[in-house]
């Protein structure tokens, strides 16, 4: 029997309240562009408050732990209320969290989500205090204990380096989903890409790496960078490639969205969890894809994440030649 893979995860970590009402939030649109508006001074009732975790990363160590694999988790986070519920989130989830340092000094993300009919949210969001490349607290040597490292939105270039330097001299192999502060070093970026093994981005960020009209051209200008990329773009559905072929493919099946929080990070580590096994390309999307859809049926980020052995069925997507 193969071993599995251990894979970790390094970044913020967030306690989620989802604030639903029917009555309270509704949407407008002015000039194009959509809106909740709230009244001043008034009192306004809740059809619903649901506590919750996230954060990009914690959100897929709950899916490397379901899909059975060794999942290792760092960062640095307080001992208040909030911080505990997301330690003990990841511990009961069977993620390693030994790694995780806790200080009166951090304090972890907080967000707190307006939801709306359709998925459509918006998010009040508290970054927390963010350790940095500096921070002696934060432990990054757990890397040298995984075969794969994922990375998303660690919000921080000088951090990012660090963790693709350590991975890449140890040997780890990185699946990297750059936030926006990081794709806006575009150069710096650039240069990082070439230690890591997986980009996944959506196609707007892919244009601010590569040139493309297409997110199949994309793909394929992104392996001068990569070996695998994964350009997402919406309800169109996903385009990738390692480079001997390209699997285009669209929706894993037409089901009502309630929360659309964690669909990325489904995606994303789904497509890992399976890819790191040895799974084919073709294979990783098709879990990525109903790892994300089961997500949006849930509230929250984690309570849709798929569980080992779970039976897929079909999906539409197209395989050819590089």
């Amino acid at each position: 029997m193969a071993k599995l893979p251990t894979i970790v995860t390094i970044g913020k970590a967030t306690q989620d309240v989802f604030l639903r009402s029917s009555d309270a939030f509704t949407e407008f649109t002015h000039k194009g562009v959509k809106y909740e508006q709230l009244p001043v001074g008034q009192k306004l009732d809740l059809d619903e408050v649901i506590f919750s975790t996230g954060g990009n990363v914690t959100n897929a160590a709950v899916t490397f732990a379901r899909q059975g694999l060794h999942s290792k988790y760092s960062w640095c986070i307080g001992d208040d209320a909030p911080s505990e519920t997301i330690l003990q989130s990841l511990d009961r989830e069977g993620v390693d969290t030994t790694h995780v340092f806790q200080g009166e000094h951090f304090k972890p993300s907080y967000s707190v989500i307006l939801m709306l009919e359709g998925g459509e949210r918006t998010i009040l969001n508290y970054r927390g205090t963010m350790p940095t490349a500096k921070d002696h607290e934060l432990d990054i040597s757990v890397i040298e204990e995984g075969d794969w490292i994922y990375i998303s939105s660690l919000g921080n270039m000088e951090l990012l380096e660090r963790v693709i330097d350590r991975a890449a001299k140890h040997g780890v192999k990185v699946m990297l989903n750059p936030a926006s502060i990081e794709l806006e070093e575009t150069e710096k970026l650039k240069g990082l890409l070439e230690d890591v093994d997986v980009l996944a981005v959506n196609k707007e960020e892919a244009q601010m790496i590569v040139h493309g009209e297409t997110s199949e051209e994309l793909v394929r200008h992104l392996t001068h960078f990569v070996p695998v990329a994964i350009v997402s773009d919406g309800p169109k559905g996903v385009v990738a490639t390692d480079s001997k072929t390209i699997v285009e493919a669209g929706m894993y099946e037409d089901v009502p969205v309630i929360d659309r929080t964690g669909a990325g990070d489904a995606f994303g580590s789904g497509f890992l969890s399976a890819y790191a096994q040895g799974k084919s390309l073709q294979e990783a999307i098709v879990f990525a894809s109903a790892n994300s859809t089961s997500v949006v049926q849930y509230v929250g980020a984690k309570e849709g994440i798929l569980h080992q052995g779970v039976q897929l069925h079909d999906m539409p997507l197209t395989e050819k030649d590089f």
